[in-house]
């Protein structure tokens, strides 16, 4: 009798450990499309089997084991941050190359110049016409304007950048906080638990948008997450928040100190952890803010290529009119400078360009004194400033068109080039999450021939249970007879 019931005992055990392994493979295929979530397998353990030391052998469940593969996991987070700098540089450049249209067609910079050469050229066949002469002036506004509205749209693109990087490390902090909050889950008994996770591993993908960063996972289960492998963001139960400011470098002293500070994130020690967020949705952010912007509207240390051509347009066209006379006198009466702008801040020269307030049509100086005297010499020269023949009359060896094309075929190339890197993530980061699913993703396939393998086992040891039921009864019945 004690026989049967041992098998009893060894059975029931059998069909706890099945039923585990059911509910397991159960929980897997419910949670097949669970974002995070990795495979469960429950293990079978064998229990010693020794009749001479009374073990009776069979089966017990083991631990739950997780698929979940870290090499995996990382290699996705990388290619996630890849995708996400190449996104947001996609999209910032896209922005910022509206800002410089190079068609004829009225509007920018390239069309109020061609506009102003050639008032230029109508004014050198008319010098003392005075619609000519206004019309030079209405063209000088147009170009002025049109600097201005550059500018303008540049630090609009600058405010609405500034928003996104704050947002951004908002972002950043609640994801944070809320891989902070599953690992004090982690370290309170909930280690096992494969929808806890599941929530964090999401998590980790989603904050691999933002961010570069390295995950280490510690002895008690928990995460430890570090930016650039440097500053911790999540240790424990412990958050690390960011922060995200504008500041003016001082060091060495600015050559503009009145110029756009720039962006700084900051660590929850204070430390500036700028250069270490170099790649992501907000390492995009901070090289378009502090690398790119700057170089068209300038910063600290240098005036921008937009402001430089304000500046050396303006001062070129100020330097012809000056030099040449309005008339020849006695006394010769010498020309009044067309263009006025900001001299005290080179990183507002393209903001502040306007036509000189007091000219009128009648001080263009038309006159080349010479020697010889060329009554349209002045404007002949600037006419010619479209197509320059001397080195003084172009900007870094360009003509003044030629300079603003390849500012705005600059933004075009990154563009493209940041197009195609867009591209090329989203096939990697791709080709990562697959590689992801065939390590630790739920196969429904493999998941129902479990299914099956189980069900049968427990079916198996369920008919078991029958047959000793029967042998028991019998035996019980043979006893009542014989008595």
């Amino acid at each position: 009798m004690s026989n049967l019931l041992a098998s009893l005992n060894v059975t029931a055990g059998a069909l706890n450990a099945f039923d585990m392994a059911l509910q397991t493979t159960q929980n897997n295929v419910a949670n097949a499309q669970t974002p995070g979530y990795a495979k469960q397998t429950q293990t079978i353990d064998s229990v010693s089997f020794n009749l001479q030391q009374g073990s009776i052998g069979g089966v017990s469940a083991g631990a739950s084991l997780s698929s979940r593969n870290e090499f995996a996991e990382q290699n996705v987070h990388n290619q996630n941050t890849e995708l996400g700098s190449a996104s947001q540089s996609v999209n910032s450049l896209t922005q910022l190359q509206n800002l410089f249209p190079v068609a004829d067609d009225g509007s920018g910079i390239a069309s109020a110049m061609n506009g102003l050469f050639s008032a230029f050229s109508s004014w050198a066949e008319s010098p003392n016409n005075s619609s000519t002469q206004q019309v030079v002036l209405n063209n000088a506004t147009t170009v002025a304007n049109a600097f201005n509205s550059t500018a303008q749209g540049i630090y609009q693109f600058v405010t609405s950048t500034n928003s996104q990087i704050s947002q951004t490390v908002n972002d950043i902090n609640n994801l944070t906080g809320q891989l902070a909050a599953d690992n004090y889950q982690i370290q309170h008994g909930g280690g096992n638990d494969a929808g806890l996770d599941a929530n964090l591993h999401n998590t980790l993908d989603q904050l691999s948008q933002y961010v570069n960063f390295s995950t280490m996972q510690q002895s008690d289960g928990t995460y430890t997450v570090l930016v650039d492998g440097q500053t911790p963001l999540v240790i424990g139960s412990n958050q690390y928040s960011l922060s995200a400011s504008m500041q003016q470098p001082t060091n060495p002293t600015p050559t503009n100190p009145n110029a756009p500070p720039l962006a700084t994130i900051t660590s929850s020690s204070g430390a500036d952890i700028t250069s270490q967020v170099n790649s992501g949705q907000l390492g995009s952010l901070l090289t378009t803010r502090n690398t790119v912007i700057p170089s068209y509207i300038g910063d600290a240390y240098q005036s921008g290529s937009l402001n430089t051509m304000a500046q050396q347009f303006a001062d070129r066209v100020n330097n012809l009119l000056t030099s040449g006379n309005v008339s020849d006198g006695p006394p010769a009466q010498t020309g009044t400078p067309l263009f006025t702008y900001d001299a005290t801040n080179a990183t507002n020269a393209a903001a502040s360009l306007s036509v000189n307030p007091s000219i009128t049509g009648a001080q263009l100086a038309a006159i080349q004194p010479g020697p010889p005297e060329v009554a349209n010499g002045t404007a002949l020269a600037l006419a010619g400033l479209a197509n320059p023949q001397q080195a003084s009359d172009e900007i870094n060896g360009q003509s003044y068109t030629q300079y603003y094309a390849n500012i705005a075929s600059s933004i075009g190339s990154s563009l493209t080039q940041a197009t195609d890197t867009q591209s090329a993530q989203q096939t990697a980061v791709a080709q990562a999450q697959n590689l992801r699913q065939q390590a630790s993703g739920v196969d429904l396939n493999e998941e129902a021939a479990t299914l099956v393998q189980f069900q049968n086992a427990y079916q198996a040891n369920s008919r078991f249970i029958t047959v000793i039921d029967n042998i028991t009864s019998d035996l019980i019945n043979m006893i009542n007879t014989a008595n």
